[in-house]
């Protein structure tokens, strides 16, 4: 049996063609379902159902052999440890730092002083503002980021950014880009020598589809 972590939202719907192209169609709506394990058109094939920060941690440990993660997600938990064969070229947005309308985010940070940023991604954010000599005070959210600057929490934020309307939305513009990223096809060490008959074909497969 071959397992694959997935989260759902834009990552499962935007995987569905890629697990199409390997004869692999679930049984039931994640949207719909409560069920967490999903049957497939093949019997030999499963998938299982997990947040996103959560899918590196099944593949890791073993309790799935393949997953799908945002390069966000393995960039701030941790993809040590995991195969990462193939960019599938899904889930695309950018990392950006974004800040109000009125805020001189190039003059702060050539001054070298100290910014409050509020992001979820706290490793990301760290890493991204010392590379650049800044002093950042990092602020942990775990939600509605937009509102941190709006109400004096934050001078700015770190966040994804997709179609970037959400920041018009609440007079916030990008001011700066970390990174473009798109989801990975993750995969655990050792059941890909245990299993490599089985998982080969699949990585080839998503290759082709994700050309």
């Amino acid at each position: 049996m071959i397992t694959i972590a997935l989260s759902k939202g834009r990552i499962f719907d935007e995987a569905v063609p890629l697990l199409e192209s390997a004869g692999i169609v679930a049984r039931d709506d994640p949207e719909t379902s409560r069920k967490l394990i999903l049957r497939t058109s093949r019997r030999d094939v499963r998938l299982i159902i997990v947040r996103a920060t959560d899918v590196p941690i099944y593949v890791r440990y073993g309790a799935a052999d393949l997953g799908v993660a945002g390069k966000d997600v393995l960039d701030e938990h941790g993809g040590a440890g995991l195969y990462q064969p193939l960019d599938l070229k899904i889930a695309r947005c950018r990392m950006v730092v974004a800040a109000p309308d009125g805020f001189d985010y190039r003059h702060a940070v050539k001054q070298g002083g100290r910014l409050r940023v509020a992001t979820k991604y706290v490793h990301t954010a760290r890493e991204h503002f010392a590379a650049k000599g800044v002093h950042a005070d990092v602020i942990r959210l775990h939600g509605s980021m937009e509102l941190a600057p709006l109400t004096g929490l934050a001078d700015a934020i770190v966040d994804l950014v997709s179609t970037g309307r959400t920041l018009r939305a609440n007079r916030l513009k990008a001011v700066e880009e970390i990174a473009p990223l798109s989801a990975r096809l993750i995969v655990n060490q050792a059941a890909l020598k245990l299993k490599r008959p089985a998982i080969q074909p699949l990585l080839d497969a998503f290759a082709r589809a994700a050309s």
